[in-house]
C-alpha cells in the first residue's frame, strides 16, 4: 500500500469517528442536557423520558457502529 493510499484510508476513518461522535453529541448528550435543564419542549419531563431514551439509544448505537467501522478501516493499514 502507498504512502498516498495509506493517508487517504486514515482520512476516512478519521472522517468516519468524526461522524460518530457528532452522533453522540447530538443525539445523546443534546437530549440528556435539555432533560436535566428541563429545557425539552412537549407537554414536560415526565412525558418526555422514554421517547429520549429510545433517541438517544438509536443514536448511541449509530455513533457505535461508525465508530466500529472506522477502527475496521484503520485496521488495514499494517
Amino acid at each position: 500500500m502507498s504512502l498516498v493510499q495509506n493517508e487517504q484510508t486514515k482520512l476516512m476513518a478519521n472522517a468516519l469517528d468524526r461522524a460518530s461522535t457528532a452522533c453522540l453529541t447530538v443525539g445523546v448528550l443534546g437530549p440528556a442536557a435539555a432533560y436535566l435543564y428541563g429545557i425539552s419542549p412537549g407537554a414536560g419531563p415526565a412525558s418526555q423520558g422514554v421517547p429520549i431514551l429510545f433517541g438517544s439509544l438509536f443514536w448511541l448505537a449509530a455513533a457505535a457502529v461508525l465508530h466500529y467501522w472506522a477502527r475496521t478501516i484503520l485496521g488495514r493499514l499494517i
